[in-house]
């Protein structure tokens, strides 16, 4: 078993999006190559309404996948299919935005809201797909408790002994991890993904490195990582997806593969036939 070595560090930065909510943006476009087959982790983390409450309101996406999972806290959602739900503590939605869809995702005042959003490209030949939402509720995360850690499948499968969601695209795998104080957890990895965490609530140690809290960590090739504990625990999300090796063309809301495609969207936009299905 080879333990892949740390191959890069991004350090979360303040950020402003949607009508004025404030996050952490972990990462963006100048990471896309590195993480592929993900483009953007923001992270969510505040204790004062005024932070999020304004919201993200409608707007559009074409060629990704949205996955926003929330620790604490509470979101509304509705779209251009019609769709309108709620997600609380412990659950996700998994929303493939496909040929293209209008969202708006609003917070709603809580003691606490932890998560993260991530973006996940869709491979070119899935890009104009028709939308499709995966509410993955909490009963839907297979929990694992072990001696050292207790591990959330949100999807994938964990050393066979647990499973979550099966994505419909790029079969990424994603887990809550929290690592307990003192204890070091051991993740075996695919050999062919690309794998990365987020360490979303405490300070942890990699090797012989300290991560300190809002860092993701890229890791090299490898069979699994390592990640310990200091004296308080740390939980982290973990991911993995096999890179797609594509050309990447993003604007805004809107990631395809080249430039012409990108203006053809905006196009769309702006005429009214953005959306292909309803």
């Amino acid at each position: 078993m080879s333990i892949r070595e740390i191959k890069k560090t991004v350090r979360g930065q303040r950020a402003v999006d949607g009508a004025g909510v404030n996050l952490v943006r972990v990462l963006g476009r100048s990471d896309v190559y590195d993480f592929d087959p993900f483009l953007m982790l923001d992270a969510f983390d505040s204790t004062d309404p005024e932070d999020y409450i304004k919201g993200f309101p409608m707007h559009p996406h074409r060629g990704i996948e949205t996955v926003t999972y929330l620790i604490k806290g509470e979101f509304e959602h509705e779209d251009s299919l019609k769709n309108v739900g709620h997600l609380r503590d412990g659950e996700c939605q998994w929303m493939t935005s496909g040929s293209g869809i209008l969202h708006q995702e609003m917070p709603k005042p809580a003691d606490r809201m932890l998560g993260v959003q991530l973006w996940v490209n869709l491979p070119k030949e899935d890009k104009m797909t028709a939308p499709r939402y995966s509410d993955i509720s909490k009963d839907m995360i297979p929990v694992v408790d072990e001696e050292d850690a207790v591990v959330r499948i949100i999807s994938g499968d964990y050393k066979d002994k647990a499973k979550g969601v099966d994505p419909a695209f790029v079969k990424a795998t994603l887990y809550d991890v929290t690592v307990k104080p003192g204890k070091t957890v051991t993740i075996d990895t695919k050999e062919e993904d690309n794998v990365f965490i987020f360490l979303i609530e405490g300070d942890g140690l990699v090797g012989d490195h300290s991560i300190s809290e809002k860092t993701a960590v890229l890791f090299g090739e490898g069979s699994s990582i390592q990640v310990s504990a200091k004296e308080r625990e740390v939980r982290f999300i973990y991911f993995g997806g096999k890179p797609l090796n594509e050309p990447i063309a993003w604007a805004g809301p809107i990631v395809m593969n080249t430039k012409e495609e990108l203006s053809e969207a905006f196009s769309e936009l702006e005429q009214g036939s953005f959306i292909k299905h309803d």
